[in-house]
């Protein structure tokens, strides 16, 4: 069982009938999830078609939002950013030009260079990702792409064939570096630029 307040300190106090769940199926279930806070936004958002915009927020030209998503307030979507939704990012979320965000939790105060792309994830607070760094989600050249993660020197069969990452609090993932499906993270990690990280079978 994989304790998520291990990994990200305030993310029961954002989604506290998540606890339970394992972060592959927060990503699964992600859409009805953030559906349930939708309902509970103030009016200092803006909400059109599922896509909720705090006004603080800044979206610069050319950002494309597809699905159901949660921008809160202080975030800053980058020129020519892709957003497929269910995304919810959290308060002072920043995106950078071209980056590529998919079926992902990002929480406060995290960074994300420019020309990256993460991919069914759940993204802590006080991280940065130097351009070009990749959460990958799917094994593309796997005949089984079933993604097993590794706990405690365990393998788990998440039974889903597509998950990217978990990524504890604070860490730093370097320039065109390659975060494979399944990888966990704990708070203060750090992925050197170029590094590939392969934690499963």
């Amino acid at each position: 069982m994989i304790n998520l307040e291990k990994y990200i300190d305030d993310v029961n106090s954002k989604f506290p009938h998540i606890k339970n769940l394992q972060p592959w199926e927060i990503v699964h279930d992600m859409e009805s999830i953030l559906l349930q806070r939708i309902k509970l936004l103030g009016d200092d958002y803006e909400i059109n078609d599922n896509v909720a915009i705090h006004r603080t927020a800044t979206i610069e030209q050319g950002v494309i939002l597809k699905g159901t998503i949660i921008i809160s307030e202080n975030c800053s979507l980058g020129a020519n950013s892709y957003f497929r939704g269910p995304i919810f990012l959290s308060s002072s979320v920043r995106i950078g030009p071209g980056s590529e965000i998919k079926q992902s939790m990002i929480f406060n105060n995290t960074a994300v260079a420019h020309f990256n792309y993460i991919g069914n994830s759940i993204i802590g607070q006080n991280i940065n990702f130097e351009a070009g760094s990749i959460c990958a989600n799917h094994f593309n050249e796997r005949r089984d792409k079933r993604i097993f993660v590794t706990l405690d020197g365990k393998s788990i069969d998440t039974k889903v064939e597509k998950f990217g990452s978990l990524v504890g609090d604070n860490s730093k993932i370097g320039a065109n570096a390659v975060l494979s499906p399944g990888t966990i993270l704990e708070k203060d990690s750090v992925v050197k630029r170029l590094e590939l990280i392969e934690q499963t079978k």
